[in-house]
């Protein structure tokens, strides 16, 4: 199944569970004493839906505060201002489908020409990661996987573990894109985020 056909699959669950994984991964480093993992409230979210409300306001208030400018902050900034607060709502499906996306264009070659990174993640959601790249291709394979784990746990009692496996996919992700991240920073201090 191609990603896109995973996202239109998954449950309420596997939506936000892998909005978040994709939202985490795309975080970019703390600096000073900044939270180094502001999302975490958010899972438990994912494992409770009566919790989501509360739990997205508090993420949202606590980045909000950091007021980070760097990376893709403020563009997780916004897509959490649009999350839907009930889980269960429609626009889940298009919030998750949008977090997919950021994730992929975050992890795109930063040479990529303009315009051509939205259609290089567009072609990997479709199925085809062909001249996408080591990072782009490594992100789809995880948020597949990620869908896939979820989708594998729907049931009550291994839903928790589900979880905590998406968990430690997103932070192996994390540090993948957070040291692909130095490196580019050491090689061209330029054009550092």
């Amino acid at each position: 199944m191609s990603l896109l056909e995973l996202i239109a699959a998954a449950d309420e669950r596997g939506l936000a569970a892998s909005a978040v994984a994709c939202l985490d991964r795309c975080l970019p480093q703390p600096v000073g004493g900044a939270d180094p993992d502001p999302l975490r409230p958010l899972w438990a979210g994912c494992a409770d839906a009566a919790a989501w409300p509360g739990r997205l306001a508090d993420v949202r208030a606590a980045l909000d505060a950091a007021a980070d400018e760097e990376g893709a902050a403020p563009r997780i900034r916004k897509l959490l201002g649009e999350a839907p607060a009930d889980r269960a709502a429609p626009e889940l499906r298009e919030w998750a489908d949008a977090c997919s996306l950021l994730a992929l264009e975050v992890h795109l070659d930063p040479d990529t020409a303009p315009g051509a990174g939205t259609e290089s993640a567009r072609r990997c959601r479709e199925g085809d990661p062909d001249g996408a790249g080591p990072l782009p291709a490594g992100e789809l394979r995880r948020q597949i996987s990620v869908l896939e784990m979820l989708a594998g746990t729907a049931d009550a009692a291994s839903a928790g573990a589900g979880l905590r496996q998406v968990l430690e996919v997103s932070a192996e992700g994390q540090r993948v894109l957070r040291a692909a991240v130095s490196r580019r920073a050491r090689r061209d201090p330029d054009e550092a985020p």
